[in-house]
């Protein structure tokens, strides 16, 4: 009977690593679709900078707009390695607690002396993990720069496209802070 308690205790140590495993795969789905998302932001932004490119206007506008496109291709450029990065460090940490997880049945079969070997193997894959988490965190910072930094340049361009109505209406209600649209 003991046997069988012992046997059930590895079983379930290693079977615990399966929750980090699943929290690596879920995570490299979530950045490989961020990363999917941002190769095509690109190609599009490129196009439309080669469209503008081949313009022979230079009014201020086509000089603004290209280089509004040409710095979101430099953000985007700095999210697709961060994203890439933050990849490769889950997919480590995939790979290390799955060793963690095979050494402890192998701990546990031989020598109770090399006990240690999956703690340092859980604590290592713990620590790609984090460290690709910070990654995620500064790549959505650049995200959200890039937004507001295109929400700026729209604004702007409205000044100058948008009817009079609708900017009186806004000058209107500027210095407030609406939440909610409605």
């Amino acid at each position: 009977m003991e046997a069988l308690s012992s046997s059930l205790a590895v079983l379930s140590a290693m079977i615990t690593p399966a929750v980090l495993i699943s929290a690596c795969g879920s995570l490299i789905l979530s950045s490989s679709t961020r990363l999917s998302r941002v190769v095509d932001r690109v190609r599009a932004l490129s196009d439309r900078f080669e469209e503008l490119a081949n313009e022979k206007s230079d009014e201020a506008f086509i000089r603004e707009r290209r280089a509004m496109i040409f710095n979101q291709l430099d953000i985007l450029t700095s999210r697709a390695r961060l994203l890439q990065r933050s990849i490769t460090l889950f997919y480590l940490a995939l790979g290390i607690f799955v060793a963690t997880s095979v050494s402890i049945g192998i701990v546990a079969m031989t020598s109770e002396h090399y006990g240690w070997v999956p703690v340092v193997l859980g604590l290592i894959g713990a620590g790609f993990l984090f460290y690709g988490s910070l990654l995620q965190i500064f790549e959505a910072r650049f995200a959200l720069s890039a937004t507001y930094k295109e929400m700026d340049f729209l604004w702007e361009m409205g000044k100058y496209y948008a009817p009079s109505e609708l900017l009186e209406k806004r000058k209107s209600k500027r210095g407030r802070f609406r939440f909610f649209p409605w």
